[in-house]
């Protein structure tokens, strides 16, 4: 099967489109549709494909799914209250996921909490937020996305509550 495509010179062919690398799926464990957004928006900046879930049981369905076949790995938000954020984590790891946790500066002991669940990194809201597409994309061993000096989608706005 063939795609024609619109390249920068025209029309192109181009080999069958399931012949092309498939960008990683990212799980995005967050419960509140704001932090969901933003997060799910800063891993399709990243390059990669994000299925955002809003709880640990939600992830199992998803890490037994279409997300276990794609390489890439599990953002938690430790602000997720629908189910404790150190089960999804823990989950994800056992599935031979790759997880990074994402929560508040100064909640020490949920970033210790998930460290000690086999997080590799917990970031701060603010952190991940400044420069979130890059940081996921070297996360994912994607190339590091070239957006300019506002690399997040929240530049602009401010962190309130988190």
């Amino acid at each position: 099967m063939t795609d024609v495509r619109a390249g920068a010179t025209g029309l192109r062919a181009s080999e069958d489109p399931a012949s092309e690398p498939r960008l990683p799926e990212v799980a995005v464990v967050a419960d509140d549709l704001i932090w969901a957004t933003r997060l799910g928006s800063i891993v399709r900046a990243a390059g990669a494909r994000a299925t955002v879930v809003g709880s640990a049981d939600r992830l199992a369905q998803a890490l037994g799914g279409k997300v276990a076949g794609a390489a890439g790995g599990v953002i938690v938000d430790l602000g997720t209250r629908r189910s404790d954020p150190v089960i999804a984590i823990e989950a994800a790891v056992r599935a031979g996921r790759s997880v990074v946790a994402v929560g508040a500066h100064e909640d020490i002991a949920a970033r210790k909490r998930a460290l000690a669940a086999g997080a590799l990194r917990v970031y701060a809201y603010s952190q991940l937020f400044e420069d979130g597409p890059r940081t996921i994309a070297a996360w994912l061993g994607l190339p590091i996305p070239d957006l300019g000096p506002a690399a997040g989608p929240s530049s602009g706005s401010g962190q309130a509550g988190r």
